[in-house]
């Protein structure tokens, strides 16, 4: 799968205060990954850590909040995961679930899906 940008709107948990972000699309990542001082800028502080597995097999650990995001003209809450401050912004695919959002890996933008339950 190849791996594009999107712009997406990130946002306060009460959803009052926005930045845009340029995002990677296709990484396969499980949850949107933002930098720490993007979601502190915005007042978003973690309810929690949370233990991750990475590629090589260590374990970090992370903080773990809801925000608003607005993408593709959609938005809702999702939940994001606070990375390294120079960290590469990714779009996960629990994000894209919750905005009903899927990739078009040909054409490299994202569609509209229908949600499974």
């Amino acid at each position: 799968m190849g791996t594009f940008n999107v712009e997406i709107e990130i946002g306060d948990p009460d959803g009052k205060r926005f930045e845009r972000v340029d995002a990677l699309a296709g990484s396969r990542a499980p949850y949107t990954f933002l930098p720490s001082s993007l979601l502190e800028g915005l007042g978003v502080k973690p309810h929690r850590t949370m233990t991750f597995v990475m590629p090589d097999g260590s374990r970090i650990e992370r903080g773990f909040a809801q925000i608003w995001a607005k993408l593709n003209g959609v938005d809702g809450i999702t939940p994001v995961i606070f990375g390294d401050d120079d960290a590469v912004p990714l779009l996960g695919r629990v994000t894209l679930g919750c905005l009903g959002l899927g990739i078009d890996e040909a054409n490299e933008r994202l569609v509209e899906v229908i949600a499974r339950l």
